[in-house]
């Protein structure tokens, strides 16, 4: 086990009513565990955040997440690409969102939902789990972001405030200015000293660490209501179509999407719906991005080994990878991969039975008329891209997934949607589940989470 999740075990004990049966427990708190690991952090967090109460610190952060004057436009938050209300994503079809110093800067890439990433482990290159076979390389695996280049949620959090395409700060220096102009300064020097921001490199650790404690709310964050949470407590069934879905799900010869989206609980943990693990899916080209523009044929966004991300760019191995999203509340998204090229659950799940056997579908012809297959990448990296099921037929084959099936997955798909209301069941109850056998509150886990997989690499 991973010191970073025995520390979030220990702490949790504290935190979770998990093994209660007698009462509704309380509502679930922000994790004290941050405080603990900014003992450790050396040079990054400040012996005076150390101190803020995690309570004070999140409500702080929740201040800042909604705050647009953060951003040089003036008129961008971090709600705006991260709504509450549609599970920290966007609530727009964009495939990319506007941002920067006039708001005309257009994103690289797709913004995900901010909920579920809790247990994201560090990057690396070797990944074991510690799960069944821990002798098996599972590849890189972890880290925030598409391409996993924050190291933590205290990067991701800050990351956005300095992107020129998106909050459109120039320096951390300037955010703190913002911060100290901000309605809540005083309550920002009252938490962290009345000379904080005399000190603009702790001033501007200390707006981080507020919005990673923020993100880190359990009832924001990860609630675990959905319908398929309650299935897993033994409180609702699936109906036929969506217990289909999921068998379709889980087969390794059908959608073979468990395998990369992990569907079941492992360690008493319920499932994040991903790996976490970087996968090539040679997804369409948009040719709607302002840099992938038929005038840009060159422009390629590369995942792992770029372009945002550098220290991998001489392994080619890596490249055209990206992270695999937590399907969680995926059925209230409308765009969908890092580019944003589809905008609905039924060209994905078409796409993934069809890339291979029908790929006249999904990709423009070249002008010697052949299917330019995995057009959004170089020719001499398509080998990465990933041939397991429900890929690998042959053009004209039958596909792994058939029209009827698909609509069964996607009715799966929508169990998963946070806010379900389980009849009968009073909010926050604690009951015992069924298929768990092991009291399991609302906040989704028995034991600590951590990062399970069944996935397999070549890279």
């Amino acid at each position: 086990m991973r010191l970073a999740t025995l520390t979030f075990a220990l702490l949790s004990c504290s935190l979770v009513a998990a093994c209660d049966r007698s009462a509704a427990p309380s509502p679930a708190p922000v994790p004290a565990r941050l405080t603990t690991a900014a003992l450790a952090a050396k040079g990054i967090y400040g012996s005076a955040i150390v101190k803020v109460p995690v309570p004070e610190l999140a409500a702080l952060g929740k201040l800042m997440f909604h705050d647009a004057s953060l951003s040089a436009s003036g008129k961008q938050s971090c709600a705006s690409c991260h709504a509450p209300d549609h599970a920290y994503a966007p609530a727009n079809a964009l495939a990319v969102q506007p941002g920067g110093s006039d708001m005309h800067a257009a994103g690289l890439r797709a913004a995900p939902s901010l909920r579920y990433v809790q247990n994201v482990p560090p990057f690396t290159e070797h990944f074991y789990d510690n799960d069944g076979d821990d002798s098996k390389d599972q590849g890189p695996t972890g880290g925030h972001d598409w391409d996993g280049r924050a190291n933590s949620g205290h990067e991701q959090a800050s990351g956005p405030l300095l992107s020129p395409q998106e909050m459109g700060n120039a320096s951390p220096a300037a955010v703190v200015e913002r911060v100290k102009h901000a309605a809540y300064a005083e309550r920002f020097r009252k938490a962290f000293g009345a000379g904080i921001f005399e000190r603009p490199q702790d001033a501007y650790a200390a707006a981080s660490m507020a919005l990673e404690v923020f993100q880190q709310t359990p009832a924001e964050f990860y609630p675990y209501t959905s319908k398929y949470d309650a299935f897993l407590r033994g409180q609702v069934e699936l109906d036929p179509r969506e217990a289909r879905g999921l068998a379709l799900f889980n087969r390794a010869d059908k959608g073979n999407c468990a395998a990369c989206h992990v569907s079941e609980i492992k360690s008493g943990a319920f499932p994040a719906f991903t790996d976490f693990g970087f996968i090539a899916l040679g997804v369409p080209r948009n040719r709607a991005l302002a840099t992938h523009a038929d005038a840009k044929p060159d422009a390629h966004d590369l995942g792992l080994c770029g372009p945002l991300r550098t220290d991998l760019a001489a392994r080619p191995e890596f490249c055209g990878l990206f992270r695999t999203p937590s399907l969680r509340n995926v059925a209230t998204r409308r765009t969908f991969f890092h580019n944003g090229v589809f905008h609905s659950l039924d060209d994905v799940l078409r796409f993934y039975a069809t890339r291979d056997t029908a790929p006249d579908k999904w990709y423009p012809r070249k002008a010697d008329g052949q299917v330019d297959k995995f057009d959004d990448l170089p020719a001499r990296y398509r080998a990465n891209v990933n041939m397991e099921a429900p890929f690998g037929g042959k053009p004209g084959g039958v596909p792994a997934l058939n029209a009827r099936e698909i609509a069964d997955v996607i009715a799966f798909l929508k169990t998963l949607t946070d806010g379900y209301a389980v009849p009968g069941q009073a909010a926050g109850k604690a009951t015992m589940g069924h298929r768990t056998g092991r009291c399991t509150p609302t906040n989704g886990e028995t034991t600590p989470c951590k990062p399970t997989s069944t996935r397999s690499h070549s890279a």
